[in-house]
């Protein structure tokens, strides 16, 4: 598992049982100067807020979420959990002012602020879900990508803040969704690893088409400026053309 973002110029990238974010400009694919966290064991993903300016990092290995600046000079071990804690923190996903955190050893997702990192809401989610990651959405629901163990299926659910699920889409062709991104649209774009392919979905979780196949994809980042989509594969970062106009 490894993870893909962009702020700004600057593409970033994590991989597993690695200790640096490798950084690329992104008009030239030049590699500029790695960032070492010291500390971080296990980074599984990694997330970009524009309006604070900070990378955010995932790590299961140290059960935290490091927080860096695009530079590397600040590198803060900003949320950690204890080992007492089920909460294991797996994946994250960022908005302008709201960071959201995936576990897949609770059915739950935990939210915070982006600035002071104070919790802001704990969305407990139905018992058969286990989820792999979540992002949440322009009306203030969440969409979260998961196995039904109930059905032995994989889904993409809409839950409201209560968890709640209010509608979903799932199929025998869905092979692991793994990863998300979304637009402002309230568009889904899901990295359908299993099937190696990337699916776009309409807010209402129908599908419109499938956008790039024969890929394994891990990881998303949406740049919806550009109307480019980031995937992180097994070995490389593709960039498709994707904008939706």
């Amino acid at each position: 598992m490894k993870g893909v973002t962009q702020l700004d110029d600057t593409v970033y990238v994590v991989c597993l049982l690695s200790s640096t974010i490798a950084r690329f400009n992104t008009t030239t694919h030049q590699r500029l100067t790695d960032i070492r966290v010291q500390g971080m064991s296990r980074p599984l993903d990694i997330a970009a807020c524009a309006r604070t300016a900070w990378l955010y990092v995932v790590d299961s290995g140290a059960r935290c979420v490091w927080r860096v600046s695009p530079d590397g000079a600040d590198i803060q071990r900003w949320l950690t959990w204890s080992r007492s804690d089920t909460f294991t923190p797996l994946a994250l996903s960022v908005t302008s002012s709201r960071l959201l955190v995936t576990s897949r050893r609770d059915s739950e997702l935990r939210q915070f602020d982006t600035a002071g990192g104070d919790e802001l809401r704990r969305v407990g989610l139905p018992d058969y879900m286990d989820p792999w990651h979540a992002v949440e959405s322009p009306t203030g629901t969440f969409i979260v990508a998961h196995n039904n163990t109930q059905l032995d299926q994989w889904q993409v659910s809409e839950v409201n803040t209560e968890g709640q699920v209010l509608r979903q889409f799932s199929g025998s062709s869905l092979g692991w969704p793994e990863h998300i991104a979304i637009d402002s649209q309230g568009h889904i774009l899901v990295a359908d690893s299993g099937s190696r392919r990337i699916l776009l979905l309409d807010a209402q979780l129908a599908l419109r088409r499938v956008i790039v196949e024969h890929q394994q994809p891990w990881r998303l980042c949406y740049v919806e400026q550009s109307g480019q989509l980031l995937v992180k594969l097994p070995y490389s970062v593709a960039v498709f053309d994707v904008l939706q106009r």
